[in-house]
């Protein structure tokens, strides 16, 4: 399984089915206009988006393989594709029940053996149900920036309550943000917070559940501008 950052929330999962089929996972695509960031062409097998903002659900940016279209996950719900299981969970965009920003979507992907979660735009801290049904998640990818989303401290909260083995952060002011994501805190902010060395990698690659760490491990991913 490989694990590429695309920026802003946006995530790239090259995995495998049960059958061994090659699977290409895109989540949350940007607008780049909107975003300030460059987002190529993708071509996906699966595509995911936590809601309906244009940095997040920009599906004009995604083409299926091999002149397939690519299955869209966008609603709360469990599905299954490609041997991969998917459990989607409703939660909220703001501490108001969805009243200022909307809903948002967590979700959670089982695939070769390990359990990935991406949180949104999770903007409110979960719920005791929330977190039970993702105790068991092996990689997490959590907002960070504060602001439009939860920040530093709750997503530490939230980091020490489901102990996952890597943490991939997202959603934080990066250079030459745009006007409306410049209240953000940056990544470094995180890691300050967080108290812990965090070494940034080009991708995140894992053969099988023996490679994760035991312990919680802070990964921030370059961006994948191609």
């Amino acid at each position: 399984m490989k694990i590429n950052y695309l920026g802003h929330s946006s995530f790239k999962i090259s995995t495998k089915s049960l059958t061994g089929e090659e699977v290409t996972i895109i989540i949350d695509p940007f607008d780049p206009k909107m975003v300030g960031l460059p987002f190529p062409v993708q071509k996906a097998d699966i595509v995911i988006t936590s809601h309906q903002h244009p940095d997040h659900n920009f599906t004009a940016g995604i083409e299926g393989i091999s002149g397939e279209d690519y299955f869209l996950i966008d609603t709360p719900g469990e599905y299954e594709v490609k041997g991969i299981r998917f459990e989607c969970i409703q939660s909220f965009h703001d501490e108001s029940d969805g009243k200022e920003r909307g809903l948002n979507t967590i979700t959670a992907i089982d695939a070769e053996n390990i359990r990935i979660a991406h949180l949104g735009d999770l903007g409110a801290p979960l719920s005791k149900d929330q977190l039970e049904s993702l105790d068991t998640v092996d990689i997490l990818m959590i907002p960070v920036g504060g602001f439009y989303t939860i920040g530093a401290k709750e997503a530490i909260e939230i980091i020490e309550s489901i102990e996952p083995s890597v943490v991939i952060p997202m959603h934080y002011k990066m250079p030459n943000a745009p006007e409306q994501f410049k209240n953000l805190a940056t990544l470094e902010d995180f890691i300050k917070e967080f108290g812990a060395e965090a070494e940034t990698k080009k991708e995140y690659k894992i053969n099988s559940r023996s490679d994760l760490p035991q312990n919680i491990t802070v990964v921030p991913l370059e961006v994948n501008k191609t």
